[in-house]
């Protein structure tokens, strides 16, 4: 008879903890808890009911609090080793949905309107593409007006087995989602071809693609013992995603789970026809959404300054938002992003909009005391300035091949930032020094305790491991690739930067990896690799980019990996298949970015060096990542030098590296009083969340976070664990598909622009009626 677990009144869950006299626990453990202990029929499935493990020493269902109660209590442990993956529709599908996100992601990539092709996007879709494949190809059986029929051999199982199932379903949404993104190195040889008349071949070209995507996987493969397979390494931000696949697949015989699927397309059908109201018809102005923003106090106060700098944010750059409302769920959604109000644990949401108040009273009191004259400038901004308020040519002091003239400097003089943009740049910088520490106090046990275990097994030992050497190999080639591409590219990089730039991504994989893996947030740490990068290859704009691209790229790259081989444990898809899709897909992406760009850039060159552009094509994101590494590679080095006006911004490091010290103290003299849940490097990385875009949303989805994670979470405890993270697939899908759609069809994606006319709730100006500032 299997053994259920106790209802025993847990603690409360403290994610931080270690104990070495505890085993550390795996996703074996989760599911088996030893060989004959449970069997995992007698659990149940999330659709169910209460379920025995889902009770409480009170009988009634208890919150979802432990990492355990995440991979046991919200997931499906079903798991079918026979279900077939690399199917024809899946090979299909998966390449052409590839070749689909990475020409798309590509082209918008060179558009006046941002689009990215999101991953919930590619879900959906791939699901109503292989349900029609299901019934369109003829499998073994099938018969034509009686005549004909198909045998059942190798070739019909292969293009037809059955239905469409959720392991064919997930290897495609991870293929096309990885090719999907423009890779960063797509913005280097963008910005050599229009700016240095530099043209690496194609050669070097799409090896500099494939390898700077690829380093990333390397690195992350040798680490998924640590950031995968542990319990403790959760990805709250795939919950939503897991219980998607698992609503369409599983279960559909049970009236709970029809339930559950007939919820999730009402939303998702709901959210997409009331998002035309704030992209389109209510209203559309070049400043933003009136939806986007509702201020009370703005509406109160229309020629008040002060009023549009605190409470006004529904147009870019316009206010810090507070107690704004939003209706738009574009921005308040999660948008296919790691933060979303419904999946993300309450604990980092609190460190992260407390950073957020922080942020609020340091902007305004930095403005009010006209701190580095910053009043001169505008109160939210990300470009350079002259002191007197006008804006900073870069051009002025630069040679004509792009690199630092000293004299030419001396004469003009070093830029000036605003307050709001400095304070940003503080705190990411103090974010690495608090994300290294928070890293060795809080789980460097942990980690140390599995490495000296040799690991943690993944579940899922029925199926064939991905052997450390493949990664290791991986790993090697694409950093000797490195070295001839970035020779090849006439980068300006020297061999040793290269490699203080792949030690320091090495380094920081594992430390962004596990607060990424156990808060699902991670902070960019771009604008620190780039002021790194800038301190080492000084005057060098070009060198930069490369630098940047090595020594950053690589992280994200790894946590995507991490973020997959996860989500393939979670679905019980075979590590060696996530590991070929992914790859697959990055070798496609690569390829297809690489000529897409080269496409664009012959026929549309004059237009995208135009500041303006046109309607149709547009070099916004070039020029701006251009004009980022000519600040950080010409001016990174004499802005931040010792004793300069800003030279005190990397000493901001070592601050960083003390602030979770405190709070680790505090929670060892008092542990309850829940100090361990201030998840420092979040707080102080988002102490300049505010100071670019829009900004109205950020309240509204304060208030939501509180009502899902706190008041569903601890007292609807049932309908969380079945609809909360289903409701936040819904309107994210939703979402995505209507932006898709309304792009091409009113937004320009189609060449074209089509206004919505205006109206009452489409006012010149400000669109909440803050007084306009600039």
């Amino acid at each position: 008879m299997a053994v259920v677990p106790t209802l025993e009144k847990e603690s409360p869950f403290d994610e931080k903890k270690s104990d070495d006299n505890v085993k550390v626990a795996s996703y074996e453990d989760e599911k088996t808890h030893g060989p004959d202990d449970i069997d995992i029929t007698d659990i149940g499935d999330v659709f169910d009911g209460p379920r025995l493990i889902d009770l409480g020493a009170d009988g009634k269902e208890r919150p979802i609090q432990s990492d355990e109660d995440y991979a046991t209590r919200l997931l499906s442990l079903e798991d079918d080793p026979s279900l077939r993956i690399f199917t024809f529709r899946m090979c299909f599908l998966s390449v052409g949905l590839s070749c689909f996100g990475a020409v798309l992601g590509q082209i918008f990539y060179f558009r006046p309107q941002t689009i990215s092709v999101s991953g919930l996007f590619l879900q959906i879709i791939s699901y109503i593409l292989g349900k029609v494949f299901e019934e369109v190809i003829p499998g073994p059986g099938a018969s034509f007006r009686g005549r004909f029929v198909v045998p059942d051999n190798k070739f019909w199982r292969f293009m037809n087995h059955g239905p469409f199932n959720i392991k064919e379903h997930v290897a495609i949404t991870i293929m096309s989602s990885t090719a999907s993104s423009s890779a960063l190195a797509i913005s280097i040889f963008a910005a050599q071809d229009l700016y240095y008349n530099v043209r690496p071949n194609a050669a070097v070209g799409i090896f500099t693609l494939i390898g700077s995507q690829l380093i990333g996987y390397g690195m992350a493969g040798i680490m998924r013992s640590i950031l995968v397979y542990p319990t403790f390494a959760v990805y709250p931000q795939l919950i939503p995603t897991v219980q998607l696949f698992d609503a369409l697949h599983r279960g559909h015989a049970n009236v709970m789970q029809k339930k559950r699927l007939k919820f999730f397309w009402i939303i998702f059908v709901a959210i997409f026809v009331w998002e035309w109201f704030p992209e389109y018809i209510a209203p559309l102005t070049e400043r933003g959404q009136n939806l986007t923003g509702i201020s009370i106090f703005c509406l109160a106060r229309q020629d008040s300054a002060w009023v549009t700098r605190i409470f006004g944010g529904a147009a870019g750059n316009e206010g810090l938002g507070m107690f704004s409302f939003c209706l738009d769920w574009a921005y308040v959604g999660a948008g296919g992003g790691d933060i979303g109000a419904l999946f993300t644990p309450l604990s980092t949401q609190l460190s992260l909009y407390g950073g957020c108040a922080v942020c609020i009273i340091a902007f305004c009191a930095c403005y009010k005391a006209n701190v580095w004259n910053t009043q001169n400038f505008p109160f939210l901004t990300q470009l350079l300035y002259f002191e007197n308020g006008t804006q900073y040519d870069q051009l002025l002091i630069l040679n004509d091949d792009f690199t630092l003239n000293e004299e030419k400097l001396a004469t003009v003089g070093l830029p000036w930032y605003a307050a709001s943009q400095l304070l940003y740049k503080i705190s990411r910088t103090m974010y690495i020094g608090a994300a290294i520490t928070h890293f060795f106090i809080w789980h460097s046990d942990r980690v140390f305790k599995i490495l000296r275990e040799k690991g943690v097994r993944s579940i899922m030992k029925v199926y064939k491991e991905m052997n450390n050497w493949w990664y290791l190999g991986i790993f090697v080639i694409c950093i000797g690739m490195s070295f001839g591409t970035t020779y090849g590219a006439d980068s300006g990089l020297p061999w040793w930067a290269l490699i203080v730039a792949l030690i320091f991504a090495w380094m920081f994989v594992p430390i962004i990896g596990t607060l990424y893996c156990t808060v699902g947030y991670a902070p960019s740490i771009e604008n620190m690799v780039q002021m790194l990068g800038g301190a080492l290859v000084p005057g060098k704009p070009v060198a930069n980019m490369y630098f940047t691209c090595y020594g950053y790229n690589p992280v994200v790259q790894a946590l995507a990996l991490l973020k997959d081989l996860k989500l393939g444990q979670y679905s019980k898809l075979p590590p060696r298949a996530t590991f070929a899709v992914q790859t697959i897909g990055t070798i496609i992406g690569g390829l297809l970015n690489f000529a897409i760009m080269k496409s664009v850039l012959a026929s549309n060159r004059e237009i995208l060096k135009d500041v303006q552009g046109s309607n149709v094509w547009s070099g916004q994101q070039v020029q701006s990542y251009n004009s980022a590494a000519i600040a950080w590679g010409a001016l990174g080095k004499p802005l931040y030098a010792t004793g300069t006006r800003y030279g005190f911004v990397p000493y901001m490091l070592i601050a960083g590296l003390g602030f979770p010290i405190p709070f680790y103290l505090l929670h060892k003299k008092w542990p309850k009083f829940g100090f361990n849940n201030v998840f420092t490097p979040v707080l102080v990385a988002e102490l300049g969340y505010l100071s670019v875009g829009i900004n109205s949303s950020v309240f509204t989805t304060f208030c939501l976070a509180v009502f899902s994670q706190y008041y569903l979470r601890k007292y609807r405890a049932t309908w969380f664990r079945k609809y909360n993270f289903l409701l936040s697939a819904a309107l994210d899908g939703g979402t995505s598909i209507m932006i898709f759609v309304y792009t091409f069809a009113v937004g320009g994606g189609g060449g074209k622009v089509i206004p919505f006319p205006t109206w009452g709730l489409n006012p010149a100006g400000n669109p909440d009626y803050c007084k306009r500032l600039t």
